[in-house]
């Protein structure tokens, strides 16, 4: 009996006492499935070696107490990304590189048990109607599933593992995502209440940043945080967590974070911290800065600052109320203050790259973006590690005054070109 039915023999055991499993420990599942295999070895005259056994005893306890294959790679504090493509490709992202790994599933079926183990706590639909979904797993880890038939080759699992060690400003720091000056200046600006737009591609720590960041504003605040799917820790008392909601079988029920946004505003926030802007949201984003709403954190997907302003243009023009481009480019100038843009380097590093703030609009409509602080490339080592330095371009910016206004301790001489 090969190693692949006995597996599904045993799972088709364990199937029958559901009521039981509720409350089973890994002790008593190991307990359970050495019974078994003893019953059919004697009973079966069924030849499984001592290593087998222990094997086939180990992956099904990870199957039904853990998330299988990947139980190893969840534990691994070392990686940050693990990424299933189909049944037998699982690579992984350690220590910034991406590597292949020798994890595998037994089958599709296998995968997909998974998949169902991890979903079904989230409520959330995943099949050929609807065949992709992003959820966030207890421990914060977010993760993205999408399955055939607009998937080839198997499904394909991504899963964005929480970190947590980065906690603190200092955290990032360590690990060369910016230097203590950028650091001191960030700090101030979210407790001095300024907006600020963090933006990158993909995987490149904007959210890290956005939730070290958080745990710098006050006690005394209300935060409410609106996001597609639940990935945020923010660590507050008083945090109203708001998530959007996709329409059901029928095509209604669906709650949008432009929904969510426009309810927020009722709700007395002293901050609004949105996971993700991607949609007609922008220009209620854009109105709530210009209304009161002071150091709202948000996320958005661009190459620089100034595609990040230009993106917020165009998602603000979706909302369909006919402004002129210039109006929504004042709402911009007028209530976003700071761009922070995020990268991930050729040899894996995560880093700051550019702090820009964002001033007025010109003579000729476009808007004043200032760089103050960049990450300046001065080579690479014989291992492909990237040389460089955080520099500071000499620009002050127009809202420190204001931050020192509210007793906020930043020295001008960080903003000192070198």
């Amino acid at each position: 009996m090969e190693r692949k039915k006995i597996k599904e023999a045993l799972r088709h055991e364990v199937s029958l006492h559901t009521g039981q499993r509720d409350s089973w420990d890994r002790d008593t599942l190991t307990s359970f499935l050495e019974k078994v295999i003893d019953e059919w070895q004697f009973k079966k005259k069924l030849d499984i070696s001592p290593q087998l056994k222990e094997e086939i005893i180990a992956e099904l306890s990870a199957d039904f107490l853990g998330w299988g294959p990947l139980d190893s790679l969840m534990q691994d504090e070392e990686v940050s990304e693990i990424m299933v493509n189909g049944p037998g490709n699982v690579y992984i992202e350690k220590n910034s590189q991406k590597v292949r790994t020798a994890v595998k599933f037994d089958d599709e079926d296998h995968l997909r048990y998974i998949i169902e183990k991890m979903l079904q706590p989230t409520g959330r639909r995943l099949d050929s109607a609807s065949p992709y979904v992003d959820f966030s797993l207890p421990d914060g880890s977010r993760v993205n599933i999408i399955i055939p038939p607009v998937a080839l080759g198997g499904s394909y699992v991504t899963i964005r593992k929480f970190s947590h060690t980065i906690k603190r400003i200092d955290d990032l720091v360590r690990l060369g995502t910016l230097d203590k000056r950028m650091a001191e200046f960030l700090v101030g600006c979210v407790q001095g209440g300024i907006n600020i737009l963090f933006s990158g591609a993909t995987g490149v720590g904007k959210t890290t940043t956005l939730e070290v960041l958080s745990s710098y504003i006050s006690d005394k605040e209300r935060i409410v945080v609106i996001e597609d799917a639940p990935e945020l820790k923010i660590d507050k008392d008083d945090v109203v967590r708001l998530v959007a909601r996709p329409s059901n079988l029928e095509g209604k029920g669906e709650i949008s974070i432009r929904d969510l946004f426009t309810n927020s505003l009722r709700m007395r926030p002293k901050r609004i911290i949105l996971g993700e802007l991607r949609g007609k949201e922008a220009l209620d984003y854009l109105q709530a800065l210009n209304s009161g709403h002071r150091g709202s954190l948000a996320v958005i997907h661009a190459s620089s600052a100034y595609d990040a302003v230009g993106r917020l243009e165009v998602l603000a023009l979706y909302a369909g109320l006919n402004l002129p481009a210039w109006a929504i480019r004042k709402q911009i100038a007028s209530g976003l203050e700071l761009v922070v843009q995020q990268e991930q380097m050729p040899d894996g590093s995560r880093k700051i790259v550019e702090i820009s703030e964002i001033r007025d609009i010109e003579d000729n409509l476009n808007l004043d973006i200032r760089s103050l602080f960049r990450f300046q490339i001065e080579g690479y080592t014989s291992e492909g590690k990237i040389e460089g330095r955080f520099v500071a371009t000499g620009e002050v910016p127009h809202f420190y005054k204001k931050l020192i206004q509210q007793g906020i301790s930043l020295s001008e001489r960080i903003f000192q070109e070198e």
